[in-house]
């Protein structure tokens, strides 16, 4: 007898449950208690059980299982897949080229060219030469234990996704700033994408998009480190004085004068604070991406999990753990820069 039985009968709904009944799959309970020698009344009997819809569905076969559940989501989802791909795959397919040609760039620029430019970007973004110093001991590490080309590619990757990132967070944030109404909309969104596991974000794209395109990592990343940046954005510009907001005013400044000259300088730091995380959040999310093909370290990490092969892991677990040193040392050097110039206006 089912657990659940008893209430069936006493609703009289015994034969609403019956009328359709037809034999469906044991569920997981019930299989497991099989094969442990016990049967699906035993399986019941170990105390009062919540009433999922396994349970009910002992009971009342009109219930669906939670199987049903699952299908019934992968249905609709893949009912609608054709559709969605029209409307998507002319949006994202920049994504692709861009992705593809940075990542040729990067890959046919002859390592004594490629190095300076980085040394140089390294300088300019935070005029330090310990920071600089530490950039080209890095790279010169990779190019040693030849993992210079995987490198270039990992940071290929996070150079077009966070600049996309930052393009399109930047003035999503300054839209919440402005109205409350919108902040209020958005935010559910963006603690979902921050919540979701980062496997979760590959699951509808390996559906909506083909593997080998480069759009379906690049989503992903996107969507997983964008939150930052349009946060902070959102943050900084609330955070600005109100006295200056009424200075402005009283010097009959337009909103857009107020906000290019007043509000998004002063709201810079916290912008590129955001920006900072942005990059981390990619570069952690292209290790993830390399299940679907992103190339780069994370495909070397991967390598070393499949294979056992602790010292591939390792290496590229360090060589993970320095680029995400460097690019974190970069950005708050110039992060660090624009305060002190904050300050000293």
């Amino acid at each position: 007898m089912a657990a659940y039985d008893w209430f069936f009968d006493a609703v009289g709904l015994r034969a609403w449950c019956d009328a359709d009944a037809v034999d469906t799959p044991m569920s997981m309970a019930e299989l497991l208690a099989t094969t442990r020698g016990g049967d699906a009344a035993n399986a019941e009997e170990g105390g009062f059980l919540f009433p999922s819809l396994d349970v009910l569905h002992g009971a009342c076969p009109a219930i669906g299982q939670t199987r049903d559940l699952t299908a019934f989501l992968e249905e609709g989802f893949l009912a609608a897949r054709d559709e969605l791909r029209i409307v998507l795959d002319p949006i994202t397919q920049p994504l692709s080229w861009m992705l593809d040609g940075a990542l040729a760039l990067f890959q046919a620029t002859p390592w004594w060219l490629m190095i300076p430019i980085l040394l140089f970007a390294a300088w300019f973004a935070s005029r330090s030469r310990p920071v600089t110093a530490f950039v080209a001991a890095v790279l010169i590490f990779f190019a040693a234990i030849d993992h210079y080309d995987v490198a270039m590619q990992t940071l290929a990757i996070v150079f077009v996704c966070t600049s996309l990132s930052v393009a399109i967070g930047v003035p999503i944030g300054i839209g919440m700033s402005r109205s409350d109404l919108a902040q209020r909309l958005i935010v559910p969104i963006l603690d979902l994408l921050q919540t979701l596991p980062t496997f979760v974000y590959l699951i509808p794209l390996i559906f909506l998009f083909s593997v080998t395109e480069s759009k379906l990592y690049g989503i992903a990343i996107i969507l997983y480190a964008i939150v930052p940046v349009i946060r902070l954005t959102d943050l900084g510009i609330r955070l600005v004085d109100r006295d200056v907001i009424e200075a402005a005013d009283a010097f009959g400044m337009t909103k857009r004068q107020k906000l290019w000259q007043v509000q998004l300088p002063l709201a810079l730091p916290n912008i590129m604070a955001g920006v900072n995380q942005t990059i981390m959040m990619s570069l952690a999310m292209v290790v993830i991406a390399s299940l679907v093909s992103a190339p780069g370290l994370g495909v070397l990490v991967l390598r070393g999990i499949r294979n056992l092969e602790l010292g591939v892991g390792i290496v590229a677990g360090i060589g993970i753990v320095l680029l995400a040193v460097i690019l974190d040392r970069v950005s708050k050097a110039a992060l660090s820069r624009v305060d002190k110039q904050g300050k000293a206006r």
